[in-house]
């Protein structure tokens, strides 16, 4: 089994160098591959009615304060810059590359006065974060100090926790269960190092302990692992190589909304504090793509993968129907290739089939006389022949449902 620092610079997915260790170079196709992810929980949070927003990447520092971030962290494991004022160049100032949303997202919770017709609030964002990890620990995708992560902080009432929280659970079922991922859920409880009071921490666990025996989950225990301003239920899969990797995860907090003074206006016209959760599905497009590159080895399921099917023209004569068969099957948002090569066919079956392509459209005279393709998988499995307009059916219904 390779890892996916190998295979990603096999399938010319990504790489990393030492100019910028910790950080990885996305490749075109690698970039296809990040989009689709990309493209894909944005469907889920739409449809789970989120509004995107977007927040700096750099801000001052003191922010972290505010939310505790510095305190638990410490500054040596953000990166800070400190910078003198713009107008009196005399006041130096701190500023922060953020390392993670949240705090920022309470700015735009108080961007204008809320009220409870607004409640629950759903805001997600696809933001990218630096955190000072130590050399010795950086590795490939798995462990980076540039991430991108699919945050969402959804502000609610106290008596919309547990829907909230339980559709979060269901997103990340589907989301997991579609790539034929095994799963546990575990709940992580208060820290020794924690913001709030002890009613906070009850008040969010019991919530959370409520939505897990309400759907019936049995989740093992995660004692004094739960971020420091909330408890959290983590998912945990396995991947083909039977690890364990922490990703998907749904935090409740009641320290933000207090640190930030957060309000809205409910029915009486008074003030109240709303609830704070946070959600990831991915964790980070990073670690999740090294998980997900070494699952499959590089054979993605067509929908995701850079190049979906490649033409196989067997000689010469047959180079212009395959670039009709390419043109066809790219009107339609196919990605489609042709081997254009000088080579025997036997040659580019073996290289398409170490590219993991999911489909190889093999041409040749009598394919060409019907107007169709001789169709091979990337396990080697002959399909027949068909059409070129029974493909498009077939692979177009596997990208629709993502199967």
């Amino acid at each position: 089994m390779k890892d996916h620092k190998e295979i990603g610079k096999e399938l010319e997915l990504f790489f990393t160098n030492d100019v910028a260790p910790g950080a990885p170079f996305w490749l075109p196709k690698g970039m296809i591959l990040f989009k689709e992810l990309e493209k894909y929980i944005r469907e889920l949070t739409l449809k789970a009615g989120y509004l995107e927003t977007s927040t700096p990447i750099m801000v001052k520092s003191e922010i972290f304060k505010q939310s505790g971030h510095w305190v638990k962290f410490g500054e040596h494991n953000m990166y800070n810059l400190i910078l003198s004022d713009e107008e009196t160049d005399k006041h130096p100032v701190s500023y922060t590359l953020k390392p993670m949303n949240c705090p920022e997202s309470t700015i735009i919770y108080r961007f204008r006065p809320r009220t409870y017709k607004e409640l629950p609030l759903r805001l997600s964002e696809l933001g990218r974060l630096h955190r000072r990890e130590k050399s010795g620990e950086v590795n490939g995708l798995l462990r980076v100090r540039q991430i991108t992560m699919d945050d969402a902080h959804i502000y609610a009432r106290e008596n919309q926790i547990s829907d909230e929280v339980s559709n979060i659970l269901d997103m990340m079922v589907a989301f997991y269960g579609n790539f034929g991922f095994e799963y546990e859920f575990r709940f992580a409880t208060r820290p020794e190092q924690r913001a709030g009071t002890d009613e906070m921490w009850d008040k969010a666990e019991k919530g959370l302990e409520s939505v897990l025996k309400k759907k019936g989950i049995k989740a093992s225990d995660k004692k004094g692992d739960g971020a420091f301003y909330g408890p959290k239920i983590d998912m945990h899969i396995k991947d083909a190589l039977n690890r364990d990797w922490q990703l998907a995860t749904v935090q409740l907090d009641f320290h933000m909304p207090q640190a930030f003074n957060l309000e809205y206006i409910n029915e009486k016209g008074e003030c109240e504090k709303p609830v704070m959760i946070h959600r990831a599905i991915f964790g980070s497009f990073e670690r999740f793509i090294a998980i997900l590159t070494e699952h499959y080895q590089g054979a993605f399921p067509s929908w995701l993968s850079p190049v979906q099917a490649i033409v196989l023209p067997i000689t010469d004569k047959n180079m212009a129907y395959a670039q009709m068969v390419k043109q066809k099957l790219e009107l339609k948002g196919i990605r489609v290739d042709v081997d254009e090569r000088n080579e025997t066919l036997q040659a580019k079956i073996r290289d398409a089939a170490m590219q993991k392509i999911p489909y190889l459209l093999i041409v040749g005279g009598k394919e060409e006389a019907i107007e169709s393709v001789a169709v091979r998988n990337n396990e080697g499995k002959d399909e027949g022949v068909m059409k070129i307009e029974q493909f498009e059916i077939k692979i177009l219904l596997e990208i629709e449902n993502k199967s």
